[in-house]
């Protein structure tokens, strides 16, 4: 297997000659811009698509019922099944299994593409030898998380290998960290394969769900705005002394608790995935944890029984059982379509009182169908494939 990473232009040139150029050249051109501001000419049908994203396109795709096109993948997040497992109270094994991306929960069938990128590792060959029509790169995924060499490399050598290449790039990438934000690469994703309204529809239904947040909780006086914070329990910051990895005030998360829920971020400092000691956790102090996928999936359980956070139990959120777990979401450099989730889990933990009309259980079945158009049975499923199912119980 030949993998290319920079300065490999040769082999790419001796690719050229070995393997089937791109096919669908022939179709009267269309144009679409993408996020770089780059006009882009296409055929009029596109029929075979690679992404390499980590759900956000292949989910818009399937929301625009044009999923069947892709033929090739660029993340391991959406073939793979998922479990986790931590030590409970009692030295008890607490596991949970089956977890995946919502777009492979709909379509099983991803698993058996072909994965074109490994890490920030493109297979250029085999790439070539999936004939795509257009490939469709999400800067910010976590193939490519970051405006660096490596960014700069896969567009060269994309364009040498003759490859039609859309752009998108996330709010991190993009310098805006503001997940609405994901409502131009919608729109971008709309017109490029002609379904521009079922796309706009697609924003709008996003939106009204943040805007339905936002209305409740506007009118809250600073004073009463409660401390959140985002805490990943991830082993490895575990492993190198931290007691967790928290989000500052430059993040999206951030965004979603200030300007969304209308709280306040406890955790004042810059960047995302920072590791925190747990003296300085214990500072903060804050009202509210709510946690994250950061290596694997950490549900309240897990600060309240593992014996390795027994000196966090006294943090007030702890105390007060005020501790919340966000979906299962693999992979997670950029936000993708099921970001109001996340917003709506932090506002019920943060302002309880203002959404006890809403069950958190029926809302996500009613968000899985309103986004994704299934039926209730997928719903369920989608639930329980972003181990969502403790919102079943929890508000009875």
């Amino acid at each position: 297997m030949l993998v290319i990473f920079r300065n490999s232009l040769v082999l790419i040139c001796l690719l050229l000659f070995t393997v089937s150029l791109p096919a669908g050249r022939a179709d009267s051109p269309r144009t679409v811009v993408d996020s770089r501001g780059v006009e882009i000419q296409l055929p009029a049908k596109t029929q075979r698509v690679v992404a390499i994203s980590d759900g956000l396109v292949e989910g818009v795709m399937t929301v625009l019922g044009v999923e069947g096109k892709l033929v090739g993948l660029g993340s391991q997040s959406l073939t793979k099944t998922w479990s986790y497992r931590f030590e409970g109270r009692d030295g008890e094994t607490v596991t949970y299994v089956n977890g995946m991306n919502p777009v492979l929960c709909i379509n099983p069938w991803l698993s058996e593409l072909p994965m074109v990128a490994r890490g920030p590792a493109i297979n250029y060959e085999t790439l070539l030898s999936l004939r795509p029509d257009l490939v469709i790169l999400r800067l910010g995924s976590c193939s490519l998380p970051a405006a660096d060499d490596r960014v700069q490399m896969a567009l060269k050598t994309l364009d040498i290998l003759g490859l039609t290449t859309v752009v998108l790039e996330g709010p991190y990438f993009s310098g805006f960290p503001n997940p609405e934000n994901i409502s131009n690469e919608i729109e971008i994703l709309g017109r490029l394969f002609g379904r521009a309204q079922p796309a706009e529809r697609l924003s709008r239904f996003i939106k009204t769900q943040i805007q339905e947040i936002e209305r409740r909780t506007r009118q809250i006086k600073t004073e009463k705005k409660p401390r959140v914070i985002i805490l990943g329990l991830s082993s490895a910051a575990r492993k190198n002394g931290a007691a967790g990895q928290a989000f500052g005030l430059d993040t999206i998360e951030s965004y979603l608790i200030e300007q969304v829920v209308h709280a306040k971020n406890a955790f004042q400092s810059p960047g995302h995935f920072k590791p925190v000691s747990a003296e300085h956790l214990l500072a903060i102090n804050p009202d509210v944890i709510i946690l994250c996928t950061a290596a694997g999936y950490h549900p309240p359980r897990e600060l309240f029984e593992a014996p390795y956070y027994r000196h966090l139990r006294q943090l007030k959120a702890v105390a007060d059982e005020r501790v919340k777990a966000l979906p299962w979401t693999p992979w997670n450099c950029e936000k993708r379509l099921e970001y109001p989730i996340d917003a709506m889990v932090i506002a019920k933990a943060a302002y309880p009182e203002l959404f006890s009309d809403i069950h958190l259980g029926d809302w996500l079945l009613d968000f899985y169908q309103g986004l994704y158009g299934v039926d209730e049975e997928t719903a369920k499923k989608l639930r329980s494939a972003q181990w969502m199912d403790w919102t079943v119980t929890d508000e009875k």
